[in-house]
């Protein structure tokens, strides 16, 4: 524990030309009391750290050192990849990880690029979950994140509408999107998607499985995005748009059905109007999504959803009148 924190002590000190006491109690999340003496430890160990007294003062490495403590292990380098997205970080239990390999990389930088990493991170940042949502990290999300790491088998039980089944998988990677998890994983013989917070259970296991080296996980997620995007899309409603419902259509709705139904509609009009036939998930979705257009859209069919949205714009009306 000791040698950890000052080989982290030597690290901080390398890779800024001074520090006070307090900001190294900070980053070690010691008292000031345990950094002087770490400090005294290094300089009786023959690491050159200096003193500097005063108000201006701190600790400070003299002579140009330069350990080479700063070789990145396997999760740390892992964990630098992914430093952009701090809150996945956080839920995959890598926080610490990349904490320690960003560390070490400004540590091995130029004394004029160290300030590069600050400089980036004050710049872009990501921030995954959609508005209005407060996320909570699956429980069992980092005994998944590491079998995906190490490639090993896991079993899992897996909440499948009313009932609960179990599975052999073979996780192949994760995905997070709009702060939700999905894992990617080979289940008797093909590959599938499953959320990680339906998982009830889940048990890692010794043996490895040989990963296919051809597949990529971008690529895999986009194609089954795209196709349960559509999968979804079970009815359909016919509208007539002004200019300003089509131009607003694809905002409301799913966008790539939105912008097909457009580009597949008829000439406008006497009234500069399209009709369109668009895709949708049912007619209450529908009904909740086409809302946002107000008098911009008419449905013309199903006659249930245009008796909804009458009725809808009859007690409009009485508020209103």
């Amino acid at each position: 524990m000791r040698a950890a924190r000052l080989i982290k002590m030597v690290l901080l000190l390398q890779s800024r030309r001074s520090m006070t006491a307090a900001e190294l109690a900070r980053e070690l999340e010691v008292s000031e009391r345990t950094v002087t003496r770490d400090a005294q430890a290094l300089s009786e160990a023959g690491v050159p750290v200096y003193a500097d007294r005063g108000r201006a003062g701190g600790y400070r490495l003299i002579g140009g050192y330069r350990t080479r403590l700063t070789g990145l292990g396997r999760s740390e380098a892992e964990a630098l990849f992914l430093s952009g997205v701090p809150s996945a970080l956080r839920e995959l239990g890598l926080a610490d990880a990349a904490s320690a390999a960003r560390l070490k990389v400004s540590a091995a930088l130029l004394p004029e690029l160290r300030d590069a990493a600050e400089g980036a991170a004050q710049r872009f940042h990501l921030d995954a979950p959609g508005w209005w949502q407060e996320p909570e990290a699956p429980a069992l999300l980092p005994a998944v994140a590491d079998a995906v790491w190490d490639d090993r088998r896991l079993t899992a039980r897996y909440r499948r509408g009313e009932r609960t089944v179990e599975r052999e998988l073979e996780p192949y990677g994760l995905v997070l999107k709009a702060g939700t998890w999905y894992l990617a994983a080979r289940a008797q013989g093909m590959l599938r998607v499953y959320r990680v917070d339906r998982f009830t259970a889940v048990s890692v296991g010794d043996e490895r499985f040989a990963r296919d080296e051809e597949f990529d996980l971008p690529a895999f997620w986009e194609q089954r995005a795209a196709e349960f995007a559509r999968s979804i899309l079970r009815t359909e409603a016919v509208l007539r748009l002004t200019p300003e419902g089509a131009r607003r259509l694809p905002y409301v709705t799913d966008r790539t059905a939105g912008r097909e139904a457009l580009a597949a509609a008829g000439e406008p009009d006497g009234q500069g109007r399209i009709t369109v036939t668009l895709p949708v998930e049912s007619l209450d979705v529908a009904y909740e999504q086409l809302l946002a257009l107000g008098p911009e859209a008419e449905v013309l069919e199903p006659a249930e959803l245009r008796r909804r949205f009458a009725d809808a714009a009859a007690r409009a009306h009485e508020l209103y009148r």
